[in-house]
């Protein structure tokens, strides 16, 4: 880990918030308003990508002739509402931003979820105070793999993207950190993917939250 590390860039699903299991249920509900029963095949096609390419690759998948804007607002209405009231957060994500707010630390989300609902869900959860900087997908025009997100939360940050760690689970997500130059950790939910096609793509392979404090606690220890 370098030490010039000075920002940890959270992604949010997958990461902070167990809400993959969720997105199945979200875009059945959206599917089904078109006439599609979805149950989830196309998981892994939609993992980590904004909202547009999300859209985009069903309407290819189930030739649909809808509007993508239509689809993309019927889409955020579903998950605002389930991320305001049902998402849970992953065991030990508190502690940990706390833990990593003691080590002098920023802290930011780089989201491509939309800010009504990654923002309720931060509020709901009581982590909102705990973070610097805020980027979702609606904020961007080009969304992971795209490192427009990420970029733009460094900035928003005044921190160059060699002095960022960025935390992500879905290959799109570390695609867009590595092309923003930034060092990136992977926490792949063993629940949905086979963690070895990560480890290559990834400059850490983690099992869960708890193991990145240690990890940044000791490249910021002074060498002897």
């Amino acid at each position: 880990m370098p030490e010039t590390v000075r920002a940890v860039i959270f992604d949010l699903d997958g990461v902070l918030a167990d809400s993959e299991p969720w997105w199945n249920q979200i875009d059945a509900q959206l599917l089904a308003a078109y006439g599609i029963t979805y149950r989830g095949e196309y998981h892994r096609d939609v993992l980590g990508v904004n909202y547009r390419a999300a859209i985009e690759f069903y309407k290819t998948a189930f030739h649909l002739a809808a509007f993508t804007e239509e689809m993309m607002l019927k889409r955020a209405e579903i998950a605002s509402a389930v991320f305001a009231s049902r998402v849970g957060l992953f065991p030990s994500a508190e502690s940990v931003l706390k833990q990593l707010r003691q080590l002098d630390l920023l802290l930011a989300v780089g989201t491509s979820s939309v800010s009504a609902s990654a923002r309720p869900f931060l509020d709901r959860h009581n982590l909102t105070s705990l973070f610097n900087v805020f980027v979702t997908g609606d904020e961007v025009q080009h969304g992971k793999p795209h490192p427009d997100i990420y970029l733009s939360t460094a900035a928003k940050l005044g921190v160059t993207p060699a002095a960022c760690l960025v935390i992500e689970d879905s290959l799109s997500g570390i695609a867009a950190a590595k092309a923003a130059k930034m060092a990136v950790a992977t926490i792949p939910d063993r629940r949905f993917v086979n963690p070895s096609e990560y480890e290559a793509q990834a400059d850490y392979l983690l099992a869960s939250l708890t193991e990145i404090p240690p990890l940044l606690s000791q490249s910021r220890q002074p060498s002897s």
